[in-house]
């Protein structure tokens, strides 16, 4: 697998768009309407959050994708249209201009929205934004897509990479949003992510459906599940390759090539977190299955003392282990062994459930990088979960407490 550029649009037959139009307010230049359209029908899979409460854009979204087809993919920023009046007409909305701006049909759309809950979202400017972000369209434009979908996040986040599925270069491209009310339980806040592989929608929606457990679900910034989580992926087939219909060799191929993007996404959403100064990684090792290492790992990553102990830069690692007392998962306290490790080195704070001589220098130099492995090592089996999070701090609050006004 090789890494390259070009995000949503690096595979074959891909377009994409980022316009202003004032969704939140006029007030501000920022990009927040984004288009993705391919060139050719698409298979589709999606996973949405499982909160309860889901905004309008993911019910409009099941229906279009409900025959695994689609040819794009429309969102905004600054409102996340759940619970608000109109919610479902100004979805359906969205497509609709996307479909008059392209030469398509609503029905070909998947849309998302990502922003305030609980407001009436102006589709007035989005009336004229995604005719805008139709002409616009462009095979470098996945830059401008990927700013419009963001609200808090620092950065913009993408990848693509290409692999060979049956001597054809295949090609998988990706962008995301997410920094705060991350705790998917199915992916990220939002993400699209596009390849040109010929793959069956029944395939796609397999292999997204394992990617997801072993990526955007081992996240958590805050313990907040969001109203509005949807990852969508659109296969066009353009590469050439023989049609995935079963879990061959090309299955895999391709499988291991969606984990590595959707990982690396992972990665950039924690890393992210609002407020965050560090990006927090907890390995479990030792488990007697994949889903014991999980839970533990996501509730030392979740928990706000050990998130506050990394951004104390306090190597505190009885919260490590109190963490993983309350994950509800049967183990061996006393045969935890933790270690803190960063580009600045590694040291080991507790052996068998028990305190370790350390030097808390060396401590504080290891939990001063902005990178933080928390290792940790049970006994019971030989199966292991590595799961994202991020510190805690004092601007976390200050974010949310006026995200609204």
């Amino acid at each position: 697998m090789m890494e390259c550029s070009g995000g949503v649009t690096a595979p074959k037959g891909f377009q994409a768009s980022g316009v202003h139009c004032g969704v939140k307010s006029k007030n501000t230049d920022k990009k927040d309407v984004a288009l993705i359209v391919s060139d050719a029908e698409c298979s589709a899979a999606a996973v949405y959050t499982l909160n309860k409460v889901k905004a309008d854009p993911i019910y409009v979204t099941m229906e279009h994708l409900a025959d695994g087809k689609a040819w794009g993919f429309v969102a905004n920023s600054g409102n996340a249209n759940a619970c608000a009046p109109n919610g479902r007409k100004y979805a359906k909305r969205m497509c609709e201009l996307a479909a008059e701006g392209t030469g398509r049909k609503a029905e070909d759309f998947a849309v998302c929205s990502t922003g305030v809950i609980g407001q009436e979202l102006n589709i007035s400017v989005l009336e004229e934004g995604i005719p805008a972000a139709a002409k616009a369209l462009s095979p470098s434009g996945s830059d401008d897509a990927a700013v419009a979908i963001m609200t808090t996040d620092l950065y913009k986040k993408d990848a693509a990479c290409t692999i060979q599925i049956g001597g054809k270069a295949v090609t998988l491209g990706a962008i995301a949003k997410g920094s705060g009310m991350i705790h998917p339980n199915m992916g990220t806040m939002l993400a699209c992510v596009t390849t040109d592989c010929a793959i069956s929608p029944a395939m796609l929606q397999k292999a997204l459906t394992a990617v997801v457990k072993r990526s955007f679900n081992r996240v958590t910034v805050d313990g907040d599940t969001s109203t509005n989580d949807t990852l969508c992926v659109l296969a066009n087939g353009l590469a050439g390759n023989e049609e995935i219909v079963s879990e061959d060799v090309a299955y895999m191929l391709f499988s291991s090539a969606l984990e590595a993007i959707c990982v690396k996404l992972s990665k950039d959403m924690a890393a992210d977190g609002e407020g965050a100064t560090k990006l927090i990684c907890c390995t479990v090792r030792g488990a007697e299955d994949e889903d014991t290492a999980e839970i533990l790992s996501k509730s030392v990553v979740g928990s706000s003392l050990v998130k506050a102990a990394m951004f104390g830069e306090d190597a505190n690692w009885g919260r490590v282990l109190c963490a993983m007392g309350y994950a509800g998962v049967d183990f061996d306290p006393q045969s935890v062994d933790v270690k803190f490790a960063s580009a600045a080195g590694a040291v080991h704070v507790c052996c068998d459930g028990m305190a370790v001589a350390f030097s808390e220098e060396t401590a504080k130099a290891v939990l001063g990088e902005k990178e933080i492995q928390i290792d940790i090592t049970i006994s019971g089996g030989e199966e292991e979960a590595t799961c994202w999070g991020c510190d805690l701090t004092y601007d976390y609050v200050k974010i949310n407490g006026d995200y609204r006004t």
